[in-house]
C-alpha cells in the first residue's frame, strides 16, 4: 500500500412467491437484495437500543463512582464481578474520547454494552461504521483497499480539532484500521487498544494473523466455500461470509443468546481486498502511539496461542487477559472488557 495517499445487495433478487393478499406482513423478509439488507441492519440496531435499555442486569452493577482522588488508580482484577473496584478517576485523563472500531463483518451496533457503560464512567465514547459495514450502504464487493474500508475512521480523525485527541479501540481485524489510523494521524492518538485483533507488523497483512489457524491465504482462496463473487465467478472473490453455524462456533461460543441473534442479523460480509493487503507501517508515526493488547483466553477464531505470538512478535505497552471470554468481550465479558478501558485510559 505504501501509504502514500496521504492517509487523507447481494442477496438473490428471486420474485417473492408469496400471494398479495400476504405481501404486506411479509414484505420485510422477501423483498429485494438491497432494501431487506437495509431494513434488516436497521432492525439490529433497533433491537440494540432495545436492550440497552434492559444492560443495568449484565455482570453485575453498572454504577459508577467519579471522584476528585489523584491517589493510586489501579482498577480491581477484571474477573473479581465488581468487587472491590477502585474509583474512577478522571480529573487527569489525557482524553475522555474513545473511538470504537469494529472487526470483520461487524458494524457500530456490536459495541452497544461497552457505549453504555463507558458513557455511564463520564466518558465519551463513539462507535463508527467502516465502510460496507453495520447500516452503511456500500457493497462490499466494490472495496478495493484498506484505505477505502478505514475511510470512516480516517475521515473522523482528519476533523478532529486541532489539539485534541482519542483512545483508538479495535476489535479483531478492526486492529487493522486502527493501525493504519495510526501511521496517518499519530498525533491524534493518545492510545490504541487491540482487543483480539490483528496487531500486524510492517509489511505484514491481517489475513497472515489467521493464516495458521485457517490456512495459507493461497489455499484459502482456492478451496474456502465462505467466498463470495461479487464480480463473477471468473474474476477474483470479493467478499466472505462465513454460515450462520460457522459464526456461532467461531465468535460466539460464550456469548449470550440474545447478542448471537442480534450478530447473525446484523453481520454483513467481508471485504476481502483490506485484510489482504500488507501495511507499511514506520517507527516514527505507528510506533510513537502507545499500544494495549487485551487477549481473550476461550477464543476460537483467534487462539490464545496465536494472540501471544502477536504480543512477542510485535510487543505492546501493555497486555490484559479476559478469562471466559470468546472473539466478541463486548458480548461475553462485557464488564471485564469495561474495566480494563477504564484502566487504560487512566494510564
Amino acid at each position: 500500500m505504501g501509504n502514500a495517499m496521504d492517509c487523507m445487495s447481494r442477496k438473490d433478487s428471486r420474485p417473492s412467491s408469496v400471494s398479495r393478499s400476504k405481501r404486506n406482513s411479509k414484505s420485510q423478509r422477501k423483498t429485494s437484495a438491497t432494501a431487506e439488507d437495509e431494513q434488516l441492519h436497521r432492525q439490529a440496531l433497533a433491537m440494540a437500543i432495545q436492550q440497552h435499555q434492559l444492560s443495568q442486569r449484565f455482570e453485575g452493577s453498572m454504577s459508577r463512582r467519579i471522584t476528585g482522588s489523584t491517589s493510586s488508580r489501579r482498577l480491581a482484577d477484571p474477573f473479581s464481578n465488581g468487587k472491590q473496584q477502585a474509583p474512577i478517576v478522571l480529573d487527569n485523563v489525557e482524553t475522555k474520547k474513545l473511538v470504537l472500531v469494529h472487526g470483520e463483518g461487524f458494524g457500530a451496533w456490536c459495541w452497544y454494552k461497552t457505549i453504555t457503560m463507558l458513557e455511564e464512567a463520564g466518558l465519551e465514547p463513539i462507535a463508527l461504521d467502516l465502510t460496507g459495514s453495520g447500516i452503511d450502504t456500500t457493497d462490499t464487493n466494490i472495496i478495493t483497499s484498506l484505505e477505502d474500508y478505514a475511510k470512516p475512521l480516517i475521515n473522523y480523525l482528519h476533523n478532529l480539532p486541532e489539539g485534541e485527541k482519542v483512545i483508538l479501540v479495535g476489535h479483531s481485524c478492526g486492529g487493522a484500521s486502527i493501525s493504519y489510523a495510526l501511521e496517518c494521524y499519530p498525533k491524534k492518538i493518545s492510545k490504541a487498544v487491540f482487543v483480539c485483533a490483528t496487531m500486524v507488523a510492517d509489511g505484514q497483512k491481517p489475513f497472515d494473523i489467521f493464516a495458521e489457524e485457517l490456512a495459507s491465504a493461497e489455499a484459502f482462496m482456492q478451496e474456502s466455500q465462505f467466498l463470495l463473487y461479487g464480480n463473477g465467478r471468473d474474476k477474483p472473490p470479493t467478499s466472505l461470509m462465513f454460515s450462520k453455524q460457522q459464526i456461532k462456533g467461531l465468535y460466539f461460543n460464550q456469548s449470550p443468546p440474545k447478542d448471537i441473534a442480534l450478530a447473525t442479523v446484523a453481520m454483513r460480509p467481508t471485504p476481502l481486498a483490506p485484510i489482504m493487503e500488507k501495511l507499511s507501517l514506520s517507527p516514527g508515526n505507528y510506533g510513537s502511539v502507545r499500544r494495549y493488547f487485551v487477549q481473550t483466553l476461550d477464543d476460537r477464531m483467534l487462539s490464545p496461542d496465536v494472540q501471544e505470538k502477536l504480543v512477542r512478535e510485535n510487543p505492546p505497552h501493555g497486555v490484559y487477559k479476559i478469562k471466559g471470554s470468546d472473539h466478541c468481550p463486548f458480548f461475553s465479558k462485557p464488564l471485564s472488557l469495561n474495566k480494563i478501558l477504564l484502566e487504560i485510559i487512566q494510564l
